[in-house]
């Protein structure tokens, strides 16, 4: 079961590196924009919030890669932490955007999903 929760976490982290590479890096790049959706006036608009939030993104992924190779190569406590931590946080803001924006379900869902697997998973691991 350790084995399945860290590939949904890696899927997770893999994730959240492309988001932090668009969000940060690529905001304002004509596929960022029809990703999210956004006019380029709105992308030029929206630039610095966008280069924070990518790095919100990023830092998740490293706490939830950091914790997956302590889950596997080191201490299993700290890494059951740090996986939570990470990838919970990643659930939440998953949840957030499903509730404050019905219509992003879809991006939600993609965004929240591999990572609840992954701590579901692990938790079920440790028991």
């Amino acid at each position: 079961m350790t084995a399945v929760a860290l590939v949904f976490v890696g899927i997770a982290v893999l994730l959240h590196g492309y988001i932090f590479v668009m969000e940060s890096l690529q905001w304002t790049a004509p596929r960022t924009r029809a990703t999210f959706g956004i006019s380029a006036q709105e992308a030029e608009a929206t630039r610095e919030m966008a280069f924070n939030q990518g790095f919100y993104n990023l830092f998740l992924a490293i706490v939830a890669a950091v914790g997956m190779g302590f889950t596997a190569f080191g201490d299993a406590g700290i890494g059951l932490a740090l996986v939570l931590a990470g990838a919970g946080s990643m659930v939440a803001a998953g949840l957030v955007l499903l509730v404050s924006s019905p219509d992003k379900a879809r991006a939600a869902l993609i965004q929240l999903t591999p990572p609840l697997i992954g701590c579901v998973a692990l938790v079920i691991a440790r028991l």
